[in-house]
């Protein structure tokens, strides 16, 4: 009922304790709190809280429009739903090293496990669009020194995401990260690897985890997770799939609306209204106090679609 009982901190050890573990963990990306509780039962490892996806929320192309304000606000809501751990996108940090340091402090307090900080000139764009521009090493370092200095919890992951192998290719990739691991970096996310091969050379050339970015209509191929685990890839992320998935079927449902007047044909497809209130824990509210929340709960078993 309400929010999670499991706290940031122990969040944050799970993910540690995962990573440790060298097991690869997946982890969907939540289009909003409810789909983080879906993705937590389903039992996946964690939940990723994808900036693409927030602007696509607002309405807005991922070319760094949205604010700290927006992504720390969406990164507590999802955050304080589910037990899981949450790996937040900070984009480029929102500005200058100081900027940086207060991402990373407005995100701890929002609860996320893990952020990371990418090395795009800022304002930054979407990871698999053509036309990326990337800072020199020495500011990339100086966004993560900041970052790491920042955070109180130690346990808080911070990855270095680095954007320069569709630049300059996987050498340059190679050598931006261990830059980055020597700034403080605990993980890194080398962004639009093409194949496994690529994946596999960045695994064997740095010490920490690194996390594979399985986004759809992007320069990476949809790697298994068997592939992944096969190359030494740590953490993989799905950042916009339920979200596309979702944006998928409400588009079909409308297309029925328009066609027939009704939306009957679309009714099988849908959530019911039992497995709804199911996600959402109405019988948890009906029982904390029957004086005050005196609904009846629909029975899950009931077979009947609403």
């Amino acid at each position: 009922m309400l929010y999670t009982e499991v706290s940031p901190a122990a969040k944050r050890q799970a993910l540690r304790d995962g990573l440790a573990s060298r097991r690869l963990l997946q982890l969907p990306g939540a289009f909003n709190p409810l789909s983080a509780r879906l993705i937590e039962e389903k039992g996946f490892d964690g939940v990723y809280i994808s900036g693409a996806v927030i602007s696509a929320d607002l309405g807005l192309p991922d070319i760094g429009l949205t604010t700290l304000t927006e992504v720390a606000t969406r990164s507590r809501q999802i955050s304080r739903m589910t037990a899981l751990p949450t790996l937040v996108d900070a984009d480029t940090g929102f500005g200058e090293p100081m900027n940086v340091a207060r991402t990373v402090q407005e995100l701890e307090d929002a609860g996320v496990a893990g952020l990371h900080i990418e090395d795009q000139v800022n304002p930054k764009r979407c990871g698999h669009l053509d036309g990326k521009a990337v800072v020199d090493v020495g500011t990339a370092t100086q966004r993560i020194r900041a970052a790491v200095a920042a955070r109180r919890d130690p346990a808080l992951l911070i990855l270095a995401r680095t954007d320069i192998r569709a630049l300059d290719g996987v050498p340059a990739a190679i050598d931006r990260a261990r830059s980055l691991i020597d700034a403080g970096a605990d993980a890194i996310f080398p962004e639009a690897m093409a194949t496994l091969d690529e994946f596999a050379a960045v695994r064997a050339a740095v010490d920490v985890p690194i996390l594979a970015n399985m986004t759809e209509f992007g320069r990476s191929a949809l790697f298994t997770t068997r592939q992944l685990a096969d190359v030494g890839v740590n953490l993989v992320i799905y950042p916009v799939t339920l979200l596309r998935s979702a944006m998928g079927a409400a588009e079909a449902t409308l297309d029925v609306i328009r066609a027939d007047g009704t939306q009957e044909a679309a009714v099988e497809t849908m959530q019911t209204r039992e497995r709804l209130y199911e996600l959402l824990d109405y019988s948890g509210y009906n029982t904390f106090d029957t004086s005050v929340y005196n609904f009846a709960v629909p029975s899950i078993h009931s077979g009947t679609k609403e």
